[in-house]
């Protein structure tokens, strides 16, 4: 195996890349001291760094150095959940070690004591492959106290040469994404807007979003990171600032990741007609772009995102206390783990208004503002029992929404049709627990029951759930509600209104014209199932599988041209 001190070795998903034991890069930074991306062209890149490899080029050299001998491992990006015992479950953040790569989409790997497949999309392979133990020196009980020593040392030198390799990763893959932002906005949008004929302003819209604004965004950033960058020492580099500065411009992404699903829908329909097909091609290669698709090049944007807290906390784990840019490396890692929750929550609220406006136009006798004028989510569901001060009681399903109580009743033939019956001002409520026993102001005898009183109004709704763990439930779920409008004030987590109105108006196009029901007059279909989210993501996004926040995958990748030569590899044999 290559000695430590002599070279090292790291990729990425977006990247296979050689680094020198001086830490810097194999050819000199494309970028110049202003952050100017304008002066160099993409074969310039290509021949800094071969990164862009013919499918299948990837997956030989890790094989090569596995052969070798090589210990390969590979970080996880996203949990990956699985009940098939062929395949191999995991955190995000956990390390697997590779024991084969042939395969482009499944490799097969270890961890902990488990060896079977998993999703190569779900993993990046670890900057540093040859990290340094930390029982390494403690492995050899008859080394001398001058060894011992020496092995501080070397672990120091060390530590510092896997912070320049992760320094040197964030510039790299930074400068390749501005080319990126550049070829879709110089070799796609511009030549789009040339041709009337083909594409309207709102599909341009729909296909691209806000990904203009970004790359503006993403230049001014990268030309600050590089006046932070220190070229001749990596390691003492300072750009956790740049990012802190930075923070609140990162926000501008939230637009595009909602936009996303709908770009990749209006493209795939574009990408069934063959002159699109022709078209989109002509631009890759009159701007002499990588080949990979334009919905791969549009994906960026959303993997970018959600791997600065990634890249971060792989720089945090390798800053030491001592460095001076710690403070501001671990800022910055709760500061863009924080943007990375709120575009995945404004991205998992904007996904549950369709299923709310949907559930509302189901609902029979509808009355009053729609639901999503003021709520954006569902917290809790279910059955209980509201009581006047008469002594009657009354049977109702009730769904808990941000600001407001919904009550519906259930149809007494269809029990799956709920009819409107009212709602509650959950801002001017104040919950009341309530004892088992009789209720001195009610003068009711009262089980498993508590009160919403007003707190400007001679208003209360009594309510009792059928079990104790029912009432506990919903006495949760009142408190879960109250923090969560405390949360989305904080963050400034708002829907635009056009959302709101488009949510409802495809909701009111979806169910119109269905047929009456059988008291003769029109009824919307069975009320939709509205599933409560019970949990929040505060980090990147978890699991991919179950498509929760973004469809995270790798970029189709077209065939390219593969290293020169094999004698490429050469370097990372023994």
């Amino acid at each position: 195996m290559v000695a430590r001190g002599e070279i090292a070795r790291f990729w990425s998903l977006e990247s296979l890349h050689m680094v020198s034991s001086d830490g810097g890069p194999e050819s000199s930074a494309l970028v110049d001291d202003n952050g100017s991306e304008e002066d160099y062209s993409y074969e310039d890149l290509c021949q800094a760094n071969p990164r862009y490899l013919q499918p299948g080029g990837e997956q030989l050299a890790i094989n090569e150095l596995i052969s070798d001998g090589s210990v390969v491992c590979a970080e996880a990006l996203w949990d990956h959940v699985t009940m098939d015992d062929q395949e191999l479950g995991f955190k995000a953040g956990d390390v697997i070690q590779v024991l084969e790569a042939s395969n482009k989409d499944w490799w097969w790997g270890r961890n902990e004591d488990k060896e079977a497949w998993f999703p190569a999309s779900f993993v990046r392979l670890r900057v540093n492959q040859e990290e340094l133990s930390e029982n390494s020196s403690s492995t050899q009980g008859e080394e001398q106290e001058e060894d011992a020593g020496s092995n501080r040392h070397k672990h120091c030198e060390s530590k510092r040469q896997m912070r320049t390799n992760v320094v040197q990763e964030i510039m790299d893959t930074e400068r390749v994404y501005i080319k990126h932002l550049k070829d879709i906005c110089e070799g796609y949008i511009r030549q789009c807007r040339k041709h009337t004929g083909m594409f309207t302003v709102a599909q341009l819209a729909t296909i691209f979003g806000n990904i203009e604004d970004i790359y503006k965004f993403q230049r001014k950033f990268l030309k600050d990171l590089e006046k932070q960058y220190n070229k001749e020492e990596p390691h003492l580099s300072e750009i956790g600032s740049c990012f802190l500065q930075h923070q609140e411009g990162f926000a501008i992404y939230s637009e595009y990741c909602n936009n996303h699903p709908g770009a990749c829908a209006e493209l795939s329909r574009l990408m069934k007609q063959s002159r699109y097909r022709h078209f989109f091609e002509a631009c890759r290669l009159l701007q002499q772009m990588i080949d990979i698709s334009l919905d791969g090049f549009l994906l960026t944007p959303v993997q970018k995102i959600c791997k600065y807290p990634l890249q971060l906390a792989e720089l945090l784990k390798y800053t030491t206390q001592e460095h001076s840019d710690y403070d501001n490396i671990k800022a910055a890692y709760e500061a863009m783990k924080n943007v990375a929750c709120l575009i995945n929550e404004r991205k998992r609220k904007l996904e549950s208004i369709d299923k709310i406006a949907q559930w509302q136009v189901s609902i029979v006798g509808w009355e009053g503002l729609d639901i999503l004028d003021r709520s954006s989510e569902l917290i809790h569901s279910g059955e209980l029992t509201r009581l006047t001060k008469q002594g009657k009681s009354q049977q109702r399903t009730f769904f808990l929404f941000d600001h407001q109580l919904v009550s519906c009743k259930k149809d007494l033939l269809r029990r799956d049709m709920l009819y409107y019956r009212g709602r509650v001002d959950m801002d001017d409520m104040e919950l009341v627990d309530l004892e088992d026993g009789r209720d001195k102001d009610w003068n009711l005898s009262l089980k498993n029951a508590f009160k919403l009183v007003s707190r400007t109004a001679d208003e209360a709704h009594l309510l009792c759930a059928k079990k104790q763990e029912d009432k506990v439930r919903w006495l949760q779920a009142c408190g879960d509600e109250r923090r969560r409008v405390q949360e989305d004030r904080e963050m400034g987590m708002e829907i635009p209104e056009n959302q709101k109105k488009l949510a409802m108006l495809n909701a009111q196009k979806a169910g119109h014209g269905k047929s009456k029901g059988y008291s003769g007059f029109p009824v919307a279909p069975p009320h939709q199932n509205l599933h409560p989210l019970h949990q929040r993501h505060v980090t990147v996004p978890t699991s991919v599988p179950q498509q929760q926040v973004f469809a995270l995958a790798e970029p189709k990748r077209k065939p390219s041209l593969f290293w020169h030569t094999f004698n490429k590899l050469t370097p990372f044999k023994k």
